[in-house]
């Protein structure tokens, strides 16, 4: 017998107190049922042409930074690199969504969003060949360090957002994870305080079908990974990640309802990983060529090139422009990657804390002490100092 079912009960507690159950009805939550599509639907009329237009230019300056990359990966002017491509979409529509004031949370694959959102193409590659700590200044474009840890960006991600709000700035974060992160604790840590503080992040997960090697039904029975999103009070939408249409407009509604003080959103792109995990990953292990060759069908670039051509807004010439300048882009990477960079041994001690603890100043004088006594032997010869 319950407490409910004892005699007297109902008159001494007829419901259960509000913090049983803050929220009652969780069909405002859920996802629809298939990801949402804006090309070659009646919705794209209602797009701007010249939104349409920049993220075709963006798209193609995307796939070619991502070849690009990759050959410089081969050529050993990159330890590694995670290549986006097939994902361009949801990499270029999160950085064209924010305002100047907002914060892109990224993970290891999105160095393409970092450039898109400004960042020096050269200097979202630092960090991927051994140099310097971050590669940049993450204030200079509110652009958090790339995180090669899985979903650790995520809980920094609200913390940021939740602070802003409590000092009263208009600031909205846009955390970036793909399907294998959300295995993580990170995960659901960030999610959960996220929603019970109502603070302004959005959760964009890219669905690119493995984590690394395992596939999504290995990782998870739900329906959906945006179905993620009830079971901590937030909505959660579904869209076609190849769709860069739909994933501008879903992920602006998202920013839109933070910015109002309305809390976070899950978004789930469905995309595809056309390239392995990494160059150091070999895919044909746990993917067969027929699958790749299915998704190009459904090629983020193509898709959009089909509509702007049917549309009478791209032709051939428009184009061969957005290649040149992607191709300008390339060549640019290339030259300044190809230069090998100027080290500086004492950027050791650089940014490792604000103020330096006694050991490393002491480590610091002994290294500063020996690059001179070398500066003196190359200047004066094997008999100075002596």
């Amino acid at each position: 017998m319950t407490v409910q079912e004892l005699p007297g009960a109902a008159a001494y507690r007829p419901t259960p107190p509000p913090a049983w159950k803050p929220i009652t009805d969780p069909a405002p939550l859920l996802p629809d049922p298939e990801p949402y599509r804006v090309l070659g639907t009646d919705a794209v009329a209602d797009v701007d042409p010249e939104l349409l237009l920049r993220l075709h230019a963006e798209l193609v300056r995307g796939r070619r930074y991502n070849a690009q990359a990759t050959a410089l990966t081969k050529q050993g002017r990159l330890a590694v690199y995670p290549s986006s491509t097939g994902q361009e979409a949801c990499e270029i529509a999160a950085a064209l969504v924010l305002e100047e004031r907002d914060w892109l949370f990224p993970s290891y694959r999105d160095t393409l969003a970092a450039v898109a959102r400004g960042l020096d193409p050269v200097e979202a590659l630092t960090l991927l060949r051994g140099d310097r700590h971050t590669g940049y200044d993450p204030r200079e474009r509110r652009i958090a360090p790339l995180c090669t840890p899985l979903a650790t960006q995520l809980p920094h991600a609200v913390g940021l957002a939740h602070a802003a709000r409590l000092k009263g700035d208009d600031v909205v974060a846009l955390a970036m994870v793909g399907d294998g992160g959300t295995s993580e604790g990170d995960f659901h840590e960030a999610l959960n305080f996220a929603a019970v503080w109502k603070a302004p992040v959005v959760f964009f997960v890219q669905n690119n079908g493995f984590a690394i090697s395992v596939p999504l039904a290995k990782q998870t029975a739900a329906p959906s990974l945006a179905h993620k999103a009830v079971g901590y009070g937030m909505p959660g939408r579904l869209v076609d990640g190849n769709d860069a249409a739909a994933v501008h407009q879903v992920l602006s509604e998202a920013v839109a309802r933070a910015r109002r003080g309305e809390g976070p959103t899950l978004v789930e792109a469905v995309t595809y990983r056309m390239e392995a995990h990494t160059n150091a990953d070999d895919a044909t292990r746990y993917r067969v060529d027929s699958e790749v060759e299915a998704w190009k069908a459904h090629d983020p670039v193509r898709l959009l090139e089909r509509e702007l051509t049917e549309r009478g807004l791209l032709d051939d010439a428009g184009i061969e422009q957005a290649k040149e300048a992607a191709e300008r882009m390339a060549a640019a990477l290339r030259d300044r990657m190809n230069a090998d960079p100027e080290l500086a041994p004492m950027d050791l001690f650089t940014h490792v804390y604000a103020e330096q603890t006694s050991q490393l100043r002491d480590q610091a004088a002994a290294l500063r002490a020996e690059l001179d006594a070398e500066q003196d032997h190359d200047e004066h010869g094997p008999e100075a100092g002596r």
